[in-house]
């Protein structure tokens, strides 16, 4: 029964207007009427079993908004992130869907469907060379999880990206039958030079995903075609430490984190299916700094 419910749900999408779909859930997530939102909140919290003692404000009158609370902040301390300087932690908090090595250019979406870094990072082949037979870690943030996302080392921010797309869900059922599923949908490709070489974080966006915001391009609104937009850096510092805060997802997606061949190890325990706290480490740099 399961899983023919999910191959209905992954069926309904193709039939769904889903940019109209998401448009609706970012206007009623924004609706200010205390009565309306305070509803929402109360209700997403029950039904997701939300940690509501890590949450910075009163829930659920210290947010204007249902979409603010989804963004929310969490209490100081309410993540540790780990402080060796060899480490690569957790972007995010989250699921592991995949993690693990790349076949060439191709990474692995779910048992037997693959897509490109070529067609993933939608940009030229040099930048798409430097992770040929890299490494890469795949994690979906769940309704329930902090959708906050942050820097998972100290590193540099050269070029920031967005690509329009399509809207599908991310969840695993979607997931294991949407051929090109990461690289059909929309995303925010952020590129970021570190002491010990280049690394990738791309947001991706989904269904009901309202919008992509970072503090270098704003909110980012979902577009369904049109050219790969370069975000302005300028007026921003590109400087980034460990746990700073990248950018969020207005309702949930998926992270997906690249780094090129040698010179760092994925942890044995990053697994599918490994739960994940944003700080976290994940990996460990294992060659000197460039």
């Amino acid at each position: 029964m399961k899983q023919i419910l999910e191959s209905a749900f992954v069926a309904l999408q193709y039939l769904l207007p889903r940019h109209w779909l998401t448009a609706v859930i970012y206007r009623v997530a924004r609706i200010r009427n205390k009565r309306v939102k305070d509803v929402l909140i109360t209700r997403f919290v029950k039904l997701y079993d939300v940690d509501t003692d890590e949450i910075k404000l009163e829930l659920p009158g210290g947010f204007a908004t249902f979409n603010d609370f989804f963004v929310r902040e969490l209490n100081d301390n309410a993540r540790e992130i780990d402080t060796d300087k060899h480490s690569i932690i957790a972007p995010a908090d989250g699921t592991v869907s995949l993690a693990g090595s790349l076949c060439a250019n191709s990474l692995l979406q779910a048992k037997g469907l693959e897509y490109t870094l070529d067609d993933l990072l939608a940009t030229d082949l040099d930048e798409s060379l430097a992770y040929v037979d890299g490494r890469f870690a795949t994690i979906y943030l769940a309704p329930y999880n902090y959708h906050r996302v942050h820097a998972p080392f100290d590193a540099e921010l050269v070029a920031a990206r967005y690509v329009p797309g399509d809207l599908f869900s991310v969840n695993e059922a979607t997931v294991s039958k949407v051929a090109g599923l990461f690289r059909r949908n929309e995303r925010l490709v952020m590129h970021f030079k570190t002491a010990s070489g280049p690394a990738v974080l791309i947001l991706v966006g989904a269904l009901n995903v309202g919008s992509i915001s970072t503090p270098w391009s704003g909110e980012i609104r979902p577009r369904k075609a049109g050219s790969v937009d370069a975000i302005a850096l300028s007026g921003h510092d590109t400087r980034v430490l460990k746990g700073d805060l990248l950018g969020w997802f207005n309702m949930g997606s998926t992270v997906i984190l690249l780094l090129p061949d040698g010179g760092f190890e994925w942890h044995a325990a990053l697994e599918p299916g490994q739960t994940l706290r944003m700080g976290q480490s994940i990996g460990t740099y294992t060659v000197a700094e460039r």
